[in-house]
């Protein structure tokens, strides 16, 4: 049963996001609430003031990351500048946690940023209540997007957001452990849930104690959606609505427990201690796990705390068929435009630079995910390091194996990673049969969404 991805590609590290603390993950739980308050509040106004009299404009761009993005993305504003002396960049950015009550509370007060980083969880929140820009209307070349990204930003109120990278939830694999216990990698082309047990289990017993063959799923939605494809389900409907039943996520948590009790994954208190470390403590990087659930654009950064090499793995499937794994692209972030932005058609101008000028992509390369634009992909390749080649051969091998794109997560989702991770600890530690959990979490998730 699907593992999973620890993290989110919305990470502050480098390539990707690294776990996030207890404080961040409780804050972030609040974001759906809050900006459901707070956008009902918005009406007319805000963005950048008007045009000053010599014609000049300035935008404001938000964004959350670290100092190496930062760095990275204010080289792609200068490249922008250099090309378009009339607009310029203002840039305002921040940790994850921080992000997005700050954002809401500028929604609110029609001060939003003109240029906006949004997030799959919060793209649906804020595009249907308005805060949005239909970037469909303005001249952004799309044509070069892969198209389940691509779709992955359009929705009833149009084309809100344009992926800014792309990325793939997969099973990261630390070799130097498997190497230690004496264990062969598996065949990510061919195994199943059983062979990720047994082998995982196999890679426990052999290995010194407190390190085990796998990290546990369950601290938040990816791993489950995984679980819902491959048994025909689906995490949500078209229509925004949850698309399975306690049974099935009462199911996922059941494997959880039988790998838990074969010692192939870490104990209760364990997997919650690891969930509270960072990115470089995680036990993928310190060598206590030999196989961990990320998203693809955080193998970089894994590597580097790591200090040796990781290798990307193909989730299993039910059948041992690498198509029955149903992966699909995600978009790891999305670029958005305040649909209060007094400037609209530089906003666009700006976000058909980073999304299709080569110059971008020589600033950017491959910090949030593997570039969405297939030609400048191709154009920036020979200046990737060799982790982000990784990243991006894989996300290519894959391609003719992957589901259908997801539903859209709808309104209030961004409060889901929160209930499964709080039920999955219940259930570990047997504080909550897998049964108990499943109905008591489907109506919290069916409440946050409704």
């Amino acid at each position: 049963m699907p593992a999973q991805p620890k993290g989110e590609a919305v990470a502050l590290a480098t390539t990707g996001a690294p776990r996030r603390t207890k404080r961040r993950l409780r804050a972030s739980a609040l974001v759906a609430a809050t900006a459901a308050a707070v956008l009902a509040l918005t009406a007319c106004g805000g963005g950048s003031e008007a045009k000053s009299a010599d014609g000049k404009v300035e935008l404001r761009f938000a964004w959350w990351g670290g100092d190496k993005r930062a760095q990275v993305t204010q080289a792609a504003i200068a490249a922008f500048e250099a090309e378009n002396p009339n607009i310029k960049i203002k840039p305002e950015y921040g940790d994850w946690s921080g992000y997005w009550d700050k954002l809401a509370t500028q929604v609110a007060a029609n001060d939003a940023p003109d240029i906006i980083q949004m997030d799959e969880k919060y793209i649906t929140e804020y595009s249907t209540r308005g805060a949005l820009l239909d970037l469909s209307k303005y001249k952004i070349d799309t044509s070069k997007l892969d198209a389940a990204a691509l779709d992955a930003g359009k929705s009833e109120k149009g084309l809100t957001g344009i992926a800014a990278g792309i990325n793939a939830a997969t099973i990261l694999a630390n070799p130097a452990v498997f190497k230690a216990a004496g264990v062969a990698l598996p065949d990510d082309k061919t195994w199943t849930w059983e062979d990720f047990e047994r082998i995982s289990a196999e890679v426990t017993a052999k290995s010194p104690k407190g390190t085990y063959g796998a990290a546990a799923y369950g601290t938040d939605e990816a791993s489950l959606g995984v679980w819902l494809r491959q048994n025909g389900k689906s995490l949500y409907t078209d229509d925004g609505k949850l698309g399975f039943e306690p049974s099935d996520i009462a199911q996922w948590w059941s494997f959880l427990k039988e790998l838990s009790e074969k010692k192939a994954v870490p104990s209760a208190s364990e997997v919650v201690e690891a969930e509270a470390a960072p990115l470089d403590q995680s036990g993928l990087a310190t060598g206590k796990n030999g196989l961990a659930f990320w998203w693809s654009n955080q193998l970089p950064a894994l590597e580097k705390a790591a200090g040796g090499e990781l290798q990307i793995l193909r989730f299993p499937s039910k059948t041992g068929k690498a198509a029955d794994a149903k992966l699909w692209y995600k978009a790891s972030q999305f670029w958005s435009a305040s649909s209060r932005t007094k400037h609209p058609e530089e906003t666009a101008k700006f976000i058909d630079f980073l999304t299709n000028n080569v110059k971008a992509g020589e600033a950017l390369l491959a910090d949030r995910g593997v570039y969405p634009n297939s030609e400048v992909r191709e154009a920036i390749a020979p200046k990737l390091a060799k982790a982000d080649v990784k990243v991006v051969d894989f996300i290519a091998q894959i391609k003719e194996e992957l589901g259908d794109a997801p539903a859209a997560p709808p309104k209030g989702a961004g409060a889901i990673q929160e209930i499964v991770k709080r039920y999955t600890s219940e259930v570990l530690f047997d504080r909550l049969s897998t049964e108990e959990a499943g109905k008591k979490a489907v109506d919290e998730m069916k409440s946050a969404i409704s």
